[in-house]
């Protein structure tokens, strides 16, 4: 394998709406590199990129899919990545290893919600950003909306490098604004090009954006600048390396035309990514921690190694690999490197360069380059690896789960197989997390979607063996007095040999909210030896833990243990224990218990026009809306909702939106339910017991 410079490497992630071509983009550009003789569709599931199992049965991206080809000299390392929000992690994670970002948008429907929010994340990863408006061969396409969009949600900045001349079934013509030429493609699907005349209806058009743009690249440079008023001209030599500036710097970003189904438009693409396109150069250092947490740079140009694991992938017929990129130095096949998160050495075994299925071994790879190598033993992903000084790149930001499920297997003694299963699955995919919640009595996971936690509950069947049940999470709720009570309590138990008895009096108030339990003791005089205060909170305390209403746990109450009697033989521990639990239960009953439930802020990112529908959701669901703020051309909801509301809420919206809706969940505070709420969890929850 020819090594490339680090100068001559393009990184870039394709991202952006699901089903807005971003495989069919990935298997264009590697046919058109010659990587592969015929383009695969996604329909007979033959593309390069989806080729797990899932991927061809539900016919989208669930990984995101490393490829390599050559271009002009130049070595493209594109990842596909997942369209759906179900597996953002997988965009993010592939955003956070690039150089650019390659923004699809889809012809028809234009600028979607996950086009947003990759550009958001790109901006702020501070990575450059390119659009193409893919699917231009489509009926109804709508290329001039979709620029006046763009330019409304992102800046007026955007331009357009290309404009479709025939959009529409039998698209095959654009005209070139940097070269102010006609390019027809072939309609073979073969990719090839002819350059030809202007057509006259855009000649001024394409004169004006042409002279747009010369005023975009010379903004970044001072002398290109003079040359341009002195010249009233620029040639695309001349532009060169200011077009490559101004795309560093964003003051322009360029937009393309393409159909990757047919072929066409993106041969230009590849030229201008080639020649402009961002390198490992740009970036040239990126901001680590050493040991003792304080900033240190890692250069391009470094002689120690320093690479960092993006992803972890699993496959029955080559088992684990994890992906990386390299940050510094080189790396080699046989070499030990240090992992600075884990403290532990790995050995590298064999490299490959990754093209779907296929995989081509490497020796040595060199700094800016992206590969995959043969599972690590104990190293994850996000985990920084260095052959000199322990340095950690940060971690990636990924959001918080927003549906969550309760899972347990079905066979006993599967138990212990299923943990493993669930630590291995969050370790290759960190945005999806499990717990065992002792409060509820569950394994719950939780997840960026249905669609998630689905694929991800079928991975662990497939390679665990574990057949599961998925149940609906139980709300912890918790129970808690509105008034002070008191309460006395004897305990006698008399049955053959030795006996029990101890008497409990006490006093209970609640406190503030979020204070918990506080015990006290302010006994007087010799009634009880105060060898029997920690049984008497011990007996408290088990109270609190199995609930008395509900069963849920009790909070936010201070108890006095003032005074009781005990027996000089029959007083023991067992006894105080169970007087203090039972005098504790009788005050608490007395003292206007109520039930408390979990309050949880959410936030929903909408299309306008589903707003209403939207709010009218949240109050059928007993929330209340906090504020609203428009972002682009989308509403941001806030409202805060009981959790007892929430379960699958994420399905919920996206059958309200059509799939165009968003939103994340944060746990807030607890309050008091409604009476009549109240009385049917009660109920229900007494009904179980009784079962």
């Amino acid at each position: 394998m020819k090594s490339f410079h680090s100068s001559d490497i393009r990184n870039f992630a394709i991202v952006g709406h699901g089903a807005s071509g971003k495989t069919s983009l990935s298997e264009a550009l590697l046919k058109l590199a010659g990587e592969i003789n015929r383009l695969g569709s996604i329909e007979d599931g033959s593309t390069v990129s989806d080729y797990h199992p899932a991927e061809k049965t539900r016919q989208i991206s669930i990984h995101s899919s490393p490829l390599h080809m050559e271009w002009k000299d130049k070595k493209f390392n594109i990842i596909d990545t997942p369209g759906y929000s179900d597996f953002i992690g997988e965009s993010l994670g592939s955003l956070g290893v690039v150089d650019l970002a390659l923004i699809t948008i889809h012809a028809v429907n234009g600028i979607e919600v996950c086009t947003e929010t990759m550009w958001e994340h790109a901006t702020k990863l501070g990575i450059p950003k390119m659009l193409v408006v893919n699917g231009l061969d489509r009926e109804h396409t709508k290329f001039n909306e979709i620029l006046s969009q763009a330019r409304k949600r992102f800046g007026n900045n955007v331009f357009p490098m290309q404009l479709p001349v025939n959009p529409g079934p039998g698209y095959n013509q654009n005209v070139d604004v940097l070269r102010t030429e006609l390019i027809t493609y072939s309609k073979d699907r073969s990719g090839k090009m002819s350059e030809g005349e202007l057509p006259d209806d855009f000649q001024t058009k394409v004169k004006d954006l042409h002279e747009n743009l010369i005023e975009y690249v010379a903004e970044s440079n001072d002398a290109l600048l003079e040359k341009f008023f002195d010249q009233g001209g620029l040639s695309e030599e001349e532009m060169r390396d200011g077009i490559h500036q101004a795309i560093q710097d964003q003051t322009f970003v360029p937009m393309f035309c393409i159909s990757a189904t047919s072929n066409v438009g993106v041969a230009r693409l590849c030229d201008f990514i080639a020649k402009y396109g961002s390198s490992p150069d740009d970036r040239k250092s990126i901001t680590a921690h050493d040991k003792n947490g304080a900033d240190v740079e890692v250069s391009l140009d470094g002689e120690e190694t320093v690479l960092q694991i993006f992803k972890t992938m699993s496959e029955s017929h080559v088992g684990e690999l994890s992906l990386f990129r390299v940050y510094s130095g080189t790396v080699k096949t046989g070499q030990d490197y240090h992992n600075s998160n884990r403290n532990i050495n790995e050995r590298f075994g064999q490299m490959f360069l990754i093209n779907g299925k296929d995989r081509t071994q490497v020796e040595e790879l060199f700094a800016g380059d992206i590969a995959g190598v043969v599972k690590l033993k104990d190293t994850h992903t996000g985990n920084t690896l260095c052959s000199g000084k322990n340095v950690v790149l940060p971690k990636l930001d990924l959001p918080s789960p927003n549906i969550h499920s309760a899972i347990k297997p079905n066979a006993k003694g599967d138990e212990e197989k299923l943990a493993v299963g669930l630590a291995t699955l969050q370790e290759e995919d960190p945005t999806f997390i499990f717990k065992v919640d002792t409060e509820v009595k569950q394994t719950i996971i939780s997840g960026q979607g249905e669609l998630h936690l689905t694929v991800t509950t079928e991975r662990l069947k497939r390679r665990f063996g574990i057949n599961i049940e998925l149940e609906k999470v139980k709300v912890p709720f918790r129970e808690t007095i509105t008034r002070k009570a008191d309460a006395k309590y004897r305990h006698k138990k008399q049955s053959g040999g030795s006996g029990q008895f101890a008497e409990v009096w006490m006093r209970i108030e609640p406190k503030k909210s979020g204070e918990g339990i506080e015990f006290t003791q302010s006994l007087v005089g010799q009634n009880v030896d105060r060898v029997f205060v920690p049984s008497v909170e011990k007996g408290i305390n088990t109270a609190c833990t199995e609930g008395i209403l509900a069963g849920c746990k009790v909070v936010d109450i201070k108890i006095d243990f003032y005074d009781g009697k005990m027996h000089p033989v029959d007083s023991k521990d067992i006894a105080f224990q169970t007087a203090g639990k039972h005098a504790f239960r009788d005050a608490f009953l007395k003292a206007q218990p109520c039930l408390l439930e979990p309050i949880i802020n959410v936030e929903v990112k909408v299309p306008e026009e589903f707003m209403g529908d939207i709010m009218g959701d949240i109050s059928g669901k007993r929330g209340k809306i906090m504020g609203m703020d428009s972002k682009g051309g989308f509403q941001l909801i806030k409202a805060q909702v009981p959790q007892a509301e929430l379960h699958n809420y994420s399905t919920t919206i996206r059958s309200i939106t059509g799939g165009r809706g968003l939103h994340s969940e944060i746990f807030s505070h607890y309050e008091r339910m409604p009476k009549e709420i109240e009385q049917k969890v009660i109920k229900d929850r007494n009904n179980k017991d009784d079962e």
